[in-house]
């Protein structure tokens, strides 16, 4: 078991950043690929960015690129996801995702653990 909790959440003006934190307890973190993934109100939970196990090799939803940048640290367990120049489209619940896939996965149904989500609020 893989234990997820995001954070960093919040109101932002359109242009404005925020980072969230994905905090990882459990089996050992850098055994997993993680994936930020976004909900709007009524869409499908879509992809956003993901991960290798090291933090060597990145990939990003086309909208967002050069816009948000996924990182993390496995000494501290945590993934991280800075976004700036946001904009009102990238409003949603941002969940954090974790799977043993070795290579990229962009589908929900691949990953295996999730974390509860923290809300993203952006105004134009």
């Amino acid at each position: 078991q893989v234990q997820l909790v995001e954070s960093g959440g919040g109101l932002v003006q359109a242009g404005g950043s925020l980072r969230l934190s994905c905090a990882a307890s459990g089996r050992t973190f850098s055994n997993y690929r993680i994936g930020w993934f976004r909900q709007a109100p009524g869409k499908e939970r879509d992809f956003v960015a993901t991960i290798s196990r090291s933090g060597a090799s990145t990939y990003y939803l086309d909208s967002v690129k050069g816009r948000f940048t996924i990182s993390r640290d496995n000494a501290k367990n945590t993934v991280y996801l800075q976004m700036n120049s946001l904009k009102p489209e990238d409003a949603a619940v941002y969940y954090c995702a974790a799977s043993s896939a070795l290579y990229t996965r962009r589908q929900p149904n691949d990953y295996d653990y999730w974390g509860q989500g923290t809300q993203v609020t952006v105004s134009s």
